[in-house]
């Protein structure tokens, strides 16, 4: 049995925690906020869980291990965590053969659609569609709710929330009091604040989403409706509402760099987030909500970083624009890196 570290009571952490303890490990669980945490990153309504990857085989085939997984962890914690609904992906016709190939070698039920089966969604001009009929959409609050009553109440598990850090070494987290924590190894997920932790290069974004209520008379074609990506401009995406979700929106358009997660907003972006051309009719869908989203991505290519910094500390500074869906895939790494030290 090994003691295990986990700072950041977010998606990575929170799911992170539930494999060491479900292999038999001591988990303590450190956040600044209380855990949940409604003011970290992977807190929303609902996140996407894209499996179809087109054109790249390896990465669609990890992404059906991470939907299993989801699947495992539904039923281990007893509620809905994941809406079958599909993800459609714009493509141009040249897309569209390699799209399909690649679904195909993944074992996917992948099937061609038209534009004109989803109407209310904007393709742009001389695009169609490639439906994933296993994707859908993770009810990530839904989640995290779950996932923290199920860790408070194991007996291999300590929840510390409003437990503020200010130091991982090897073996050990030091806390803003000054006490410590050791643990056979630790794991610093804590998001945009990774960086005040470990020193690793990130280049954080901020991206703004906006939560709609579809007017009454499609309320019902929405109510079985996909996600969609790669609409409108070409890089705008929408998730369906249901189980208690609304209609969310968003746009590579309105992603930007920042320096903090505090920096001032003057730019109009929700302005220009309803402007682009994502909904056919979006003057009749009514705005709920706006939020201003963070992650964290690797300077050189985008994406998400993980890394063993010291012998004993791992860290997952930037998640890419996918954490949430992948975060089995990293508790499934830094399980197999315990299970090295426990043996």
């Amino acid at each position: 049995m090994a003691s295990v570290a986990v700072v950041g009571a977010g998606v990575t952490g929170l799911v992170t925690a539930i494999e060491c303890a479900l292999a038999g490990h001591r988990v303590t669980v450190l956040d600044r906020g209380p855990i949940p945490n409604p003011a970290s990153t992977s807190s929303d309504q609902h996140r996407a869980l894209r499996v179809l990857r087109p054109g790249d085989l390896e990465g669609t085939r990890r992404m059906a291990d991470a939907r299993r997984r989801w699947l495992e962890l539904e039923s281990l914690l007893r509620t809905t965590l994941f809406r079958r609904v599909g993800v459609v992906t714009a493509c141009t016709r040249d897309e569209l053969e390699p799209a399909l190939d690649t679904a195909g070698q993944a074992g996917l039920a992948a099937v061609a659609v038209s534009p004109e089966v989803l109407t209310p969604v904007v393709f742009p001009a001389g695009t169609g569609g490639v439906l994933d009929a296993g994707a859908g959409v993770l009810l990530a609050d839904r989640f995290l709710r779950a996932a923290a009553e199920w860790l408070a109440a194991h007996p291999s598990v300590t929840l510390r929330p409003r437990c503020a850090v200010d130091g991982v070494d090897d073996h050990r987290v030091t806390l803003a009091g000054g006490s410590t924590v050791g643990a056979d190894l630790v794991l610093v997920a804590a998001g945009p604040w990774n960086g005040e932790l470990v020193e690793q290069p990130v280049v954080l974004y901020r991206q703004t989403m906006i939560y709609l209520r579809p007017p009454r008379d499609l309320a019902g074609w929405w109510a079985s409706a996909p996600g969609v990506g790669r609409i409108g401009d070409g890089t705008a995406w929408l998730l369906p509402p249901g189980a208690g979700t609304l209609l969310k929106i968003s746009s590579d358009a309105v992603c930007r760099k920042v320096a903090n997660t505090t920096d001032p907003d003057f730019e109009p972006w929700a302005d220009r987030l309803l402007a682009e051309p994502i909904l056919t009719g979006a003057a009749d869908y009514a705005v709920e909500a706006v939020r201003e989203c963070h992650y964290a991505a690797d300077p050189v290519d985008g994406g998400p970083m993980l890394g063993r910094i010291r012998p004993s500390v791992w860290s997952r500074p930037a998640c890419g624009g996918s954490g949430f869906g992948t975060a089995p895939l990293v508790a499934k790494e830094i399980l197999g890196a315990v299970m090295e030290v426990s043996a």
